[in-house]
């Protein structure tokens, strides 16, 4: 009987599950694959009384499977040994969280694989996701490579283009490249069972591009930034950090918006001030270049409202500055 491909799944937040589920799928198939275990973040405090909770991977398998799972701090030698122990052959990760060193890649006979939300080599790195939408990005796409000890830059086993409309958040496109993964990881797995190696392109380095991590702070809006600017950040940052203002010595959170106008400029207005509302867009404000069209606010300390029931609130607010 021929032996079968035992696979120990990297992965940690939500985008990764349906891709863990489709792993897991493909090997009760009895199509000569096993998953061998997860290997996924430490269960981490979460809600008002910091109750430990697993990652959505982890509760993912627990839901479905009695197969082994790893929450190591770190992926030193105690844990190296225990993934030795489960004899695995292949690496898959998907938004694992932690970079995997020679000592760990050296653990799987058939080396590792890796899911990337992005056209490689165009934006490695950790937030593909939201830097696509900050450049104003055509398309993006899915990537699975094979894992190399330099970020994002393993041979290119397979490559799926994914049209944007400028309308996408990083939450409603991070589901999206969810669901390419679960359909596109599949095939790749079962290539690579049948060639016995990962076989793919090597990449253009030359025209690599990367992306950094995303910080709360990053979240600020610079209101003479144009409209269209401030508008993908916006997106961008939904659903963390989210974008924030400040409206006296209130935090203001900017959840939904639009370009009202790209480039109008009025001579008298001064970027973030309020200079009215418009029944079919929102509230309008002023920035840098062009009006920007806010549909759904919040203040820090109470809970989200759309634009008309938020200046029932705060009469006020039109002509007021914003960030100042």
């Amino acid at each position: 009987m021929q032996k079968r491909l035992r696979i120990l799944f990297a992965g940690s937040p939500a985008i990764a599950v349906p891709a863990l589920e489709a792993v897991a799928a493909l090997c009760d198939e009895g199509e000569g694959f096993a998953l061998a275990s997860l290997l996924t973040n430490p269960d981490t405090p979460k809600g008002r009384n910091g109750k430990l909770e697993p990652t959505e991977c982890a509760a993912a398998l627990e839901r479905l499977h009695s197969i082994p799972i790893l929450k190591p701090e770190k992926l030193d030698g105690e844990v190296r040994t225990q993934v030795q122990a489960l004899e695995p052959d292949l690496l898959v990760s998907f938004a694992y969280g932690k970079i995997f060193g020679p000592k760990f890649l050296d653990l799987f006979p058939m080396g590792g694989i890796n899911v990337h939300p992005s056209l490689l080599p165009k934006y490695r790195g950790p937030t593909p996701i939201p830097a696509a939408i900050i450049n104003g990005e055509a398309e993006t796409g899915i990537t699975i490579q094979r894992l190399a000890l330099e970020m994002d830059s393993g041979d290119i086993l397979a490559q799926e283009k994914v049209p944007l409309n400028g309308w996408e958040t990083t939450a409603s496109l991070s589901e999206t490249m969810a669901k390419k993964a679960a359909m596109l990881l599949p095939e790749v797995l079962k290539d690579i069972g049948a060639a016995g190696a990962a076989h793919g392109r090597a990449q253009d380095h030359g025209a690599a591009s990367y992306c950094s991590l995303i910080a709360k702070a990053d979240g600020m809006i610079d209101w003479g930034m144009g409209a269209t600017e401030i508008n993908a950040r916006i997106r961008a940052y939904t659903p963390w950090p989210l974008s924030w203002t400040t409206h006296g010595d209130q935090q203001l959170l900017i959840l939904k918006a639009k370009v009202a106008h790209s480039q109008e400029r009025s001579d008298q207005a001064r970027p973030g001030e309020v200079l009215g509302k418009d029944k079919n867009m929102g509230i309008l404000i002023q920035t840098g270049e062009g009006v920007l069209a806010v549909s759904e606010l919040q203040y820090r300390t109470k809970k989200p409202l759309e634009w008309q029931a938020f200046l029932n609130g705060a009469r006020n607010f039109i002509g007021e500055r914003l960030g100042v």
